[in-house]
């Protein structure tokens, strides 16, 4: 398997420093270095004198990635200068040369990019002067130098910095000019002893051309055949005599032919999934993946799947790539086509659940659900779905949307701002859709509001507030992630939204006004505590765990809301009361928690 020419590339031009020979005093030779008059030099002669040395350096260095590092690290000699950046350019692509192992900056580079090999000005913070200088042979671009400066250089020092780069330049076509003659005699050398065994590779060149006319026929075929991607994998198992997959891009198997298959098929990890995602894309053609050989159905970028062999002996060679090749570009129109009518159909099902829920006329509904398949005259539930390290947008409404089709869930999807909004025609159950989105974010910090069952369509905005708020009483709840159904709320179902929230203050300020007005000045916490005494089923070890203090501490904050209320907590009505008061305070009017 052959790896993608610019990561080699990419490679070959790996920082090696080299360094200015020098002389027994460490100064870089010069003619006239050593004589009497050394020690009179003004620091022109002196820049003058380095550049002559630096100049013996680069014609005498062989290879360009040396030449270009000499330049990079000696910029000083021409003036105030540093070198930001460097640029060889490798089969018509400008390929950076790392500093350090560091790479240039992405502006910098999309900079010199954009200036097609003419000179032009550089922005670097801090550096109040830039410049990317092309390094030019007799009839190309060899390649860029980005310097900078701290000061705007003087007349004198841009001519010192054009002859440095002139040098390079002379120096780089002599050392391309090198190379390309050893290459051609490599290759003279090559073709000479390839000579002799051109009868015998013909025969072999035609029986390739042969093959692979054979395959892309052949595919060409299996995908005109409408078959999908199980004719996919069929074909691309018959001819390789390996087991051949089809995953979607999140690792789920879609279509699988040959022995071997795992049952049950592994659960995908998403972070090691993407990570497989990317290593693929970097590299050119299939790749090797312990023991898979892998290539990406990626038309326009995107990728839309995963086409694999599993080659647990690594028995592959050149027709098995080739095969599987082919293969991938006859599943592409295939996998593009079934995201186009995904997207169609996503965007039918949200405007019609967007309509839902802000209210619409029956028949234009009932019409619109009969046009994408979906039974809108049974019963229904509305669900809203947060993850709190999600955002809610297409990646995490396809997310729920799979999860949901995972448990069995016959649903409409659309999104808002911070939360993914299903239409269910059956009452979810109470923890497969929580589990399976747990299994597909990797992370259990999610929460599930269900509403009422709607038996009519002019009722379902009325529902969605109820699932909002059954998500939001979870939310504040000590057990904060899973789902809550919003008729198993009990009271909390009259502390819902469109109740007089006048009302719930004069109430709060009733039974907790003094607690509350304590706390303020004084910096207390006597109301949170109170709240957590009932949420803890008035256990002094929990409640005193739960605010992590200790159980006599507890014993005499109690007994302060005591004096302070003038209520008597183990009387039934005062208790029933301060208990609905703190609950009303936390949920209902922003008290913490």
């Amino acid at each position: 398997m052959v790896g993608s020419r610019a990561h080699s590339l990419y490679h070959r031009y790996s920082p090696r420093k080299r360094s200015l020979p020098q002389d027994s005093t460490g100064q870089l030779p010069t003619a006239a270095h050593g004589g009497p008059r050394a020690s009179a030099r003004t620091p022109a002669d002196h820049a003058l004198h380095e550049l002559v040395g630096l100049s013996h350096a680069l014609f005498g260095t062989p290879d360009e990635v040396e030449i270009l590092r000499l330049a990079m690290d000696h910029i000083g000699a021409a003036g105030p200068y540093s070198a930001e950046a460097g640029y060889l350019k490798v089969g018509g692509d400008l390929v950076p040369s790392p500093r350090d192992g560091q790479v240039p900056a992405s502006a910098v580079s999309r900079r010199v990019r954009e200036l097609a090999g003419q000179d032009g000005n550089v922005s670097v913070p801090g550096r109040p002067w830039g410049r990317a200088l092309g390094l030019r042979g007799l009839e190309e671009l060899h390649g860029y130098l980005v310097v900078t400066s701290r000061s705007r250089p003087t007349e004198a020092e841009r001519s010192r910095l054009t002859t440095l780069v002139r040098h390079t330049s002379a120096a780089l076509s002599v050392a391309f000019a090198h190379r390309r003659r050893r290459e051609d005699a490599l290759e003279l050398h090559r073709l000479r002893e390839e000579r002799t065994a051109l009868q015998r590779q013909l025969i072999s060149v035609v029986a390739e051309l042969s093959y692979e006319r054979a395959v892309h026929a052949f595919m060409a075929g299996v995908a005109a055949s409408g078959d999908g991607e199980e004719a996919v994998t069929r074909a691309l198992h018959g001819l390789t005599g390996l087991p051949a997959l089809v995953e979607d891009r999140f690792g789920r198997l879609r279509s699988w032919t040959g022995p071997s298959r795992p049952v049950p098929y592994p659960e995908p990890d998403p972070v090691r999934q993407d990570e497989m995602l990317h290593a693929v894309a970097r590299q050119a053609g299939p790749v090797r993946i312990r023991d898979r050989l892998i290539t990406l159905i990626r038309p326009r970028g995107e990728i839309l799947g995963v086409l694999a062999l599993v080659d647990a002996r690594d028995e592959a060679d050149e027709h098995t790539v080739l095969a599987l090749e082919h293969a991938a570009a006859s599943l592409t129109p295939e996998l593009t086509h079934l995201r186009n009518l995904a997207e169609v159909e996503l965007r039918l099902h949200r405007e019609l659940v967007e309509d839902l829920l802000a209210g619409t006329d029956e028949a234009s509904a009932y019409a619109r659900s009969e046009a994408v398949g979906y039974d809108l005259h049974r019963s229904h539930y509305v669900v809203v779905v947060q993850w709190s390290n999600r955002t809610a947008d297409d990646s995490f409404a396809q997310t729920v949307g799979r999860a949901a089709s995972a448990v069995g869930m016959r649903s409409l999807l659309t999104r808002r701002s911070d939360h993914v909004v299903l239409l269910a025609d059956d009452r979810p159950h109470a923890h497969a859709l929580y589990e399976a989105l747990a299994r597909e974010t990797g992370t259990r910090s999610g929460t599930i509001g269900v509403s009422a069952p709607s038996d009519s369509l002019n009722d379902i905005p009325h529902h969605y507030q109820e699932a909002q708020r059954a998500l939001d009483v979870r939310r504040h709840s000590r057990d904060r992630y899973g789902t809550m159904f919003f008729d198993e709320l009990g009271l909390y179902r009259i502390l819902g939204p469109g109740n007089d929230y006048r009302e719930l203050e004069t109430f709060v300020q009733e039974w907790l006004g003094q607690l509350i007005d304590y706390d303020s000045r004084h910096h207390a916490t006597l109301v949170e505590t109170l709240s957590s005494y009932f949420d803890c089923g008035g256990n002094y070890d929990e409640t005193a765990e739960s605010l992590a203090i200790h159980r006599s501490t507890l014993r005499y904050r109690l007994q302060r809301i005591r004096d302070i209320s003038g209520n008597d907590l183990a009387n039934v009505e005062d208790r029933l009361n301060l208990q609905v008061a703190t609950r009303v305070w936390k949920i209902m009017l922003g008290g913490p928690g």
